[in-house]
């Protein structure tokens, strides 16, 4: 089994699309305006608005922008290089600059648009590279 794919849903989708369009360098791919992808090496982050959830059973309960609880990763080449290309974008959105992390990673915080957190972070001691690669 491979994770295929995360999905946020927001109620401003153009805005979210284009953040992380911005964030991740990689274009979004956008066929109507309720739902747009980005496709990264390894998984899709798909970005909906709660219009895309009507066709789904049991899901009425999802509230954009009341995400508390999940940290959206992504595996950066090097997350300086990365702080020094978003800070003046992201400014006060910045959570974490640069910090190493206990078990080897070298990791960056900041919050998109509706406030979901996010880690870029790169793998530097031995054995977070072996873990988890280079």
């Amino acid at each position: 089994m491979n994770l295929f794919s995360i999905r946020i849903i927001t109620n401003d989708v153009k805005n979210m699309a284009e953040f992380y369009e911005r964030v991740t360098g990689l274009p979004k791919t956008q066929n109507i305006d309720a739902f747009a992808e980005i496709f990264t090496e390894k998984a899709i982050l798909a970005i909906g608005s709660p219009n895309t959830l009507k066709v789904f059973d049991g899901v009425d309960d999802i509230v954009p922008e009341q995400n508390k609880t999940m940290i959206l990763e992504f595996k950066v080449k090097d997350v300086d290089a990365e702080f020094e290309r978003l800070k003046d974008f992201l400014k006060e959105k910045i959570v974490q600059k640069p910090k190493m992390m206990p078990w080897g990673n070298k990791s960056m915080l900041f919050k998109d648009p509706d406030g979901n957190l996010v880690n870029y972070f790169t793998t530097v001691t031995p054995e977070a590279v072996k873990r988890w690669g280079e």
